[in-house]
């Protein structure tokens, strides 16, 4: 199931989200618009999304989140952008890792 919305998942929702590898949802988040797209197959569909609804390139993070553990990762291919100062999977500027990982703390608040 892929879902893409503002506010925080349900409980239904999530046990939705995680079909695709559980216990893990990719996630793709705008972290200027706070609207996140999880589901995925793969992070790039997310992010097509986003960039349809009007998000910014550069807003546009990915990563994802292990409901067993709670951790959450920052490692996306989309998020190789040397351009916006990102040269790995990971997102390397602290800013808007604490951004990406407040947001999907707050979208997943219901597990996490």
């Amino acid at each position: 199931m892929l879902l893409t919305k503002s506010s925080p998942f349900t409980l239904e929702e999530i046990e939705k989200l995680k079909e695709q590898f559980d216990p893990y949802i990719k996630t793709v988040i705008d972290i200027n618009r706070k609207v996140c797209s999880a589901g995925i197959d793969r992070h790039f569909e997310g992010e097509q999304i986003l960039l349809k609804e009007d998000s910014k390139q550069s807003n546009i993070w990915g990563g994802g989140i292990d409901l067993e553990t709670k951790v959450i990762d920052f490692n996306s291919f989309i998020n190789i952008r040397p351009g916006d100062n990102n040269t790995s999977n990971e997102i390397q500027n602290p800013e808007i890792r604490k951004k990406y990982e407040e947001l999907t703390e707050y979208f997943f608040q219901k597990v996490i």
